[in-house]
C-alpha cells in the first residue's frame, strides 16, 4: 500500500476528497501531491496518492480539488463567539478600561436570543475562514450550543464565572448549577463538549477558584480561564493575595493538567518551567495581545518546556475578526520580531500551533489534527489559485505567511460538508447578518 489507510479494506465511502495536495501533518510529515482522502461518516478511511485511493475507493459524492490544499481543520483555542456582535465597538482603549467601562456594561444588553445570533455570526465567520472547531467562554453559553449544533461545528463550551452577578444566571451558586445541568445535556454529543470557565484571578476569588476546580475535578472537564494576561492584572493580584497570578493559582492547586489559560503573557521562567511538569497547556492569542498593548506571550519558551500551545483569535471585540490564517501570520512574525530572530517560531511550528496542539487544548489530539485513518474528518481545501499564492515552493510557507480565510474553498466537520465551493450549507448567511445589524442598532439607541 503506497497511502495509509484501514486495516480492513472498503470500496465503498461516502465521501472522496481528489486531485489534491495532502497536507497530513501526521508525526512523519507526510505529504501526498497529487492526493486524496476517503470520508465515511465522521471519520478518515483512508488517505494516499491520488491514483492509490481513487483506484481503492467508490463514494457517493466526490468533490475535485483541483489547485488545493487539503488539511486539518483549524482549531480556534480561545475566543468568545457572541462578541461578534461587538466587533469594532471600542477599540483603541487599555484592557481594563476597555473591559470594565465598555464591554461588561454592553453585555447588560444581551439576552439567550442575542448571543444565539452572535454565536451563528461568529460561526459563519469560522466556517468561512477554515475553522473547524473552537473553545468559547461566554454568557448564556447553553444559547452558543445551540448556534454551535446547528452550524455543524465543534466547540469545547463553558459558561464563564464572576464573583459579581452574571446577567445569564445571576448569583454564582446558580451558575455552578447551571454548569451541571450544561454537562449533562451534552455529555454524549460528538461534537460538542464541556469546560469549568472561570473567568479570571483578578473576577474569581480564591473560593470560586477551588470549586471551579473541584467541579472539573467531579465531572472529569477541562478547566478554562484567562491568565497572566498584562502587567495590571499581575499587580492587582499580587496586591490581593501576595503572589503573582500562577503562584496564585499553584497554591490553590489549580496548575494541572485539566488546565486551558488564554493569553500567559506575564510569566517567568519559573512559571514556564512549571506549566511544562504540571501539563498545563496554554492558547496563545497574539493579535488580541497586540491590540490591547498586553504584550508578547514568550510562546517559544513554553514550546521549549514541552507546553502544548494552540493559537486563538479571543473575541471580535478585541481582535477584531475570527480568522486563524491572519493568527497564524501574526503570531509567526511577532515572535521573529521580539526575539529578533527569523528562525524563531517557523511557518511549520505555526501551522502545528492552530491545528495538532489546538485540537491537544480541545483535549481531542488523539481524533484531531492530522489527516490519518480513524481520525475525525475535520477538514478544508484551501484554494491556491490566485496570484498572492504562486508560485508554490512550499505550501506550508503560505498557508501561514500567505493565505487567508478568503481562500478557503469547502470546509467539513465530522465527514459533513459545511461550505462547498463558497457556499455556507448550514447556515442562512443573509438572516443572521440582518440580525446582528439588528442588535447593533439597538445598542447604538439604548
Amino acid at each position: 500500500m503506497n497511502g495509509l489507510e484501514s486495516p480492513v479494506s472498503l470500496s465503498q465511502t461516502d465521501l472522496l476528497l481528489t486531485n489534491a495536495t495532502v497536507l497530513t501533518l501526521d508525526d512523519a510529515g507526510t505529504v501526498f501531491a497529487p492526493g486524496a482522502v476517503a470520508v465515511r461518516g465522521a471519520e478518515i478511511l483512508a488517505v494516499g496518492p491520488q491514483a492509490d485511493i481513487v483506484a481503492r475507493f467508490t463514494a457517493s459524492r466526490t468533490l475535485d480539488c483541483a489547485g488545493c490544499v487539503i488539511l486539518p481543520g483549524l482549531v480556534n483555542s480561545h475566543t468568545h463567539a457572541a462578541m461578534t456582535l461587538f466587533r469594532g465597538l471600542a477599540d483603541d482603549l487599555p484592557l481594563m478600561e476597555w473591559l470594565h467601562h465598555h464591554i461588561f456594561p454592553a453585555e447588560q444588553k444581551l439576552t439567550a436570543e442575542w448571543v444565539y445570533w452572535g454565536s451563528l455570526l461568529a460561526c459563519a465567520e469560522m466556517i468561512r475562514s477554515g475553522t473547524t472547531a473552537f473553545c468559547d467562554m461566554y454568557l448564556w453559553e447553553h444559547a452558543v450550543a445551540r448556534a454551535a449544533n446547528e452550524a455543524g461545528m465543534r466547540a469545547l463550551l463553558g459558561e464563564v464565572f464572576f464573583d459579581f452577578p452574571s446577567p445569564n444566571y445571576g448569583a454564582l451558586d446558580n451558575g455552578f448549577t447551571f454548569v451541571r445541568e450544561f454537562a449533562e445535556t451534552w455529555k454524549n454529543d460528538p461534537r460538542l463538549s464541556i469546560a469549568v470557565m472561570p473567568h479570571s484571578t483578578y473576577t474569581c476569588g480564591p473560593d470560586t477558584l477551588r470549586r471551579s476546580q473541584q467541579l472539573a475535578e467531579e465531572l472529569n472537564l477541562p478547566l478554562h480561564l484567562h491568565l497572566a494576561e498584562n502587567a495590571h492584572e499581575t499587580a492587582t493580584v499580587k496586591k490581593l493575595y501576595g503572589v503573582r497570578p500562577v503562584r496564585h493559582l499553584e497554591r490553590l492547586g489549580l496548575l494541572t493538567p485539566r488546565l486551558r489559560a488564554a493569553h500567559c503573557v506575564e510569566l517567568t521562567a519559573r512559571e514556564i518551567e512549571l506549566f511544562g511538569s504540571r501539563g498545563v497547556k496554554v492558547a496563545h492569542c497574539p493579535e488580541s495581545n497586540m491590540k490591547l498593548a498586553c504584550g508578547d506571550a514568550p510562546i517559544r519558551r513554553l514550546l521549549h518546556h514541552g507546553v502544548t500551545v494552540g493559537l486563538g483569535t479571543d473575541g471580535c471585540a478585541s481582535n477584531n475578526n475570527l480568522d486563524i490564517f491572519g493568527e497564524m501570520d501574526m503570531c509567526a512574525k511577532l515572535h521573529k520580531l521580539t526575539a529578533r530572530d527569523c528562525s524563531a517560531l517557523p511557518a511549520a511550528t505555526v501551522l502545528k500551533l492552530a491545528t495538532r496542539h489546538g485540537a491537544a487544548v480541545l483535549g481531542r489530539e488523539d481524533r484531531l489534527g492530522q489527516i490519518r485513518p480513524g481520525f475525525l474528518a475535520d477538514l478544508i481545501a484551501v484554494d491556491f489559485r490566485a496570484p498572492h499564492l504562486t508560485p508554490v515552493y512550499d505550501p506550508v510557507s503560505h498557508l501561514v505567511y500567505s493565505a487567508s480565510g478568503a481562500d478557503v474553498r469547502h470546509t467539513i466537520v465530522h465527514g459533513r460538508l459545511l461550505m462547498e465551493n463558497r457556499r455556507l450549507l448550514t447556515l442562512d448567511e443573509d438572516r443572521i447578518l440582518a440580525k446582528a445589524n439588528e442588535f447593533a442598532a439597538r445598542l447604538k439607541t439604548s
